[in-house]
């Protein structure tokens, strides 16, 4: 019989860009299992990640609310335990709740160990490090401070714990993240068994310049194969449970990888090699097999859709729209425009800015006025930047009006960044990010 509410496993990547797999028009990448989950669901080809970097986009995730609301605007600070996470209410609904992977919402210290308790955000089973890219040598926390170190690539092994949990999981209705590490650089840190991309057979966007980063893309869509292979098992492991029917599966990813494109590396850009990311979601017998939607799904909608699919009643601290009915049919639904930004750049030589992506056009601002403007229809590569052209004065026009009214929805003062960092307590160092004690690999003690 179907459950009253469904199962949630969403599976997301980090910095994997939305034009690098199959199921979104890339047929370099090895995507069989997202390319299935994308044929047997719904995609969404416009989802946005508003503010492109790892801790903004999870704190967004987790509470449906954009970062000057919650705080979260660099990497590396701890998300308030005062926020009302999907977690705390998901759990009130009677659901069990885990959190599997890279956490990267409580401070500087990337190494250290979350206790059990409020800075958890309402997770119940926890398998997770703060932050850990040394895929080969890397480790995580249960409910004691003793990490347990894995042998091997790492994303196997969390994909085998979230295996075991969809697998024990039989009656109660659950909700799984797991947040996987790659493929985000290192790129080539992997089973050497793993790279199934050549340097010479990738082919280059056409607005890659200054560069050749062929090396680096063979390695960051090797990692893709390995997490492609790893959602297979995951898929297979809520069929082969009986749960597919009373199960929403998602895939997606935190941000994109700019990878040489306009001569850039990284993220927090406003480009769409840094601001779209896949996103593919199945629910058998309730959304259609096979649907697109161009829908303009932002991150702050993903916790208000998950909750409204589920039949749970979202909390009035929620900012973000619920996308479900796109989600449902796969028709076109949502706001006009998604609201982009970055509140506080960090290490990267970027102004701050804010700015809308709409279906077709990516506008832009910095303090000093208009930026960036581009026809992502006629000019997909986002060559040729049209700002202050007198031939589209009208939609340029329209789109400042869109950014104005974003502004004024969610109280943004567009200020400098060095005023949020007094406004949220935030200490930095030279290169404008919180002190980062922890950040390299290997800190925690050897085992």
């Amino acid at each position: 019989m179907p459950r009253s509410h469904p199962n949630i496993v969403f599976v997301f990547a980090d910095q994997m860009r939305a034009c690098d797999a199959g199921f979104m028009g890339n047929p370099q990448v090895h995507t069989p299992n997202m390319d299935r989950l994308a044929a047997e669901g719904v995609t969404f080809t416009h989802a946005v990640s508003a503010c492109p970097v790892c801790t903004p986009y999870r704190a967004a995730l987790l509470t449906g609310r954009h970062n000057l609301s919650n705080g979260m605007v660099l990497n590396d600070v701890r998300l308030p335990v005062t926020e009302r996470s999907i977690a705390h209410v998901l759990n009130e609904a009677g659901y069990d709740t885990a959190y599997i992977g890279k956490w990267h919402l409580d401070g500087p210290h990337r190494s250290a160990f979350t206790p059990p308790g409020p800075r958890r955000q309402g997770f119940g089973y926890w398998a997770v490090s703060n932050c850990c890219h040394n895929y080969m040598h890397s480790f995580y926390y249960r409910d004691d401070p003793e990490p347990i170190w894995i042998e091997g690539y790492d994303a196997d092994h969390f994909t085998d714990l979230t295996v075991d949990y969809v697998r024990s999981h039989q009656e109660q209705p659950f909700c799984v993240f797991l947040s996987f590490g790659p493929p985000h650089d290192p790129c080539l840190l992997m089973p050497d068994s793993y790279h199934v991309h050549n340097p010479a057979d990738i082919k280059l966007r056409p607005n890659v310049k200054n560069c050749d980063p062929r090396e680096e893309i063979a390695g960051y869509y090797s990692h893709i194969a390995a997490l492609d292979r790893n959602l297979g098992r995951i898929m297979a492991a809520v069929d082969e449970s009986g749960l597919a029917d009373d199960t929403i599966v998602v895939f997606t990813s935190d941000h994109g990888d700019m990878l040489g494109s306009q001569g850039m590396h990284r993220k927090q850009k406003p480009w769409d090699e840094s601001i779209m990311v896949p996103y593919a979601m199945r629910w058998p017998g309730h959304s259609p097999a096979g649907k697109r939607t161009d829908s303009l799904l932002n991150v702050p909608d993903l916790m208000p859709t998950l909750l409204d699919l589920a039949q749970v009643p979202i909390p009035e601290t929620v900012e973000g729209e619920s996308l479900a009915q796109a989600a449902l049919t796969g028709e076109h639904c949502g706001p006009e425009s998604a609201f982009i930004y970055n509140l506080c750049p960090f290490i990267e030589p970027i102004p701050e800015w804010r700015g809308v992506r709409t279906v077709r056009y990516t506008y832009v601002k910095t303090l000093e006025g208009p930026w960036l403007l581009y026809d992502n229809e006629a000019d997909p590569y986002q060559l040729k930047n049209l700002v202050n052209s007198p031939e589209v004065a009208g939609v340029q026009a329209h789109l400042e009006d869109e950014l104005q009214g974003w502004l004024r929805r969610t109280g943004d003062d567009f200020r400098p960044r060095d005023e949020y960092w007094r406004r949220f307590g935030y200490t930095v160092d030279d290169k404008f990010q919180y002190p980062m004690e922890g950040r390299q690999f290997g800190l925690v003690p050897e085992p």
